[in-house]
């Protein structure tokens, strides 16, 4: 049975939460589970990105990453979790997740799709303000496509810091501010292929990987590793590439 904890509301306003993100990403909270609806985008990259979160944390924590439990021990918070599409296969692994997000209706999604696999997940409506402030600690933090829709980017980081155990390390993903991610990402996602609604994003607030970089150093964190993630057209398949960062990428920072 999936936990049903932390029922309460975010409690006071959050710097980094902006309303309007979380009012999009609740008017289509019941879509999550869809792989063909407007999270259509994620479930295609979500191989890859775990790819990169299991090879990551495992050479962090020096595990086995054929184990089928290669994380087994690790408490790992999911900022932004939305319907769960990180929280239920990392708990398989052996991890015990903590899924938070600012829209209550992601987490009554997650929550439900938790029950109906069976799986013991704590999904909680709240900001990851409030969780540092509560004094909440984990090995590992993921922050995934989450960053360029927050308000205020050292609050959320600074945010983040605290949530991390010494030695902790923290994976994101985001999309670079450059032409090509405009073309793809906004144009084409948006507008051409109807892949995600429209508005989903905004160009301005996309990063490029060395302000990324300098926002983590800012607040206290060490970048160790970026690498692009690429789709394929003709495969319809994502793929990480050491050396493409013009669209899509994720890192890896450690706590200072």
């Amino acid at each position: 049975m999936a936990t049903k904890t932390a029922k309460s509301a975010p409690t006071s306003p959050s710097r980094s939460v902006n309303p309007e993100e979380v009012a999009n990403f609740s008017a289509l909270a019941e879509t999550w589970w869809d792989p063909n609806g407007p999270f259509r985008p994620l479930h295609k990259m979500n191989p890859v990105r775990l790819e990169f979160i299991k090879g990551s944390l495992c050479r962090h924590f020096g595990r086995d990453v054929t184990a089928t439990d290669a994380l087994k021990g690790l408490r790992i918070l999911d900022i932004g979790c939305g319907g769960g599409l990180l929280c239920e296969p990392l708990t398989r692994l052996g991890a015990t997740m903590v899924g938070a997000d600012a829209s209550e209706k992601n987490i009554l999604t997650a929550r439900a799709h938790a029950e109906q696999t069976g799986l013991e997940i704590d999904y909680r409506y709240i900001t990851a303000e409030e969780l540092a402030d509560a004094g909440e600690t984990f090995d590992a933090i993921l922050n995934m496509e989450v960053i360029e829709h927050v308000a205020d980017i050292p609050s959320f980081l600074d945010a983040c810091h605290r949530l991390l155990k010494d030695g902790g390390c923290m994976t994101l993903s985001t999309i670079n501010r450059s032409a090509k991610a405009w073309l793809v990402a906004i144009a084409g996602a948006e507008y051409i292929l109807r892949w995600l609604p429209v508005g989903t994003h905004d160009w301005q607030k996309f990063l490029k990987p060395s302000e990324l970089s300098r926002s983590l150093r800012d607040s206290g964190f060490k970048t160790s590793d970026i690498k692009g993630m690429v789709y394929s057209p003709l495969s319809g398949a994502w793929s990480l590439d050491a050396h493409d960062f013009s669209v899509n990428y994720v890192a890896l920072a450690e706590k200072a």
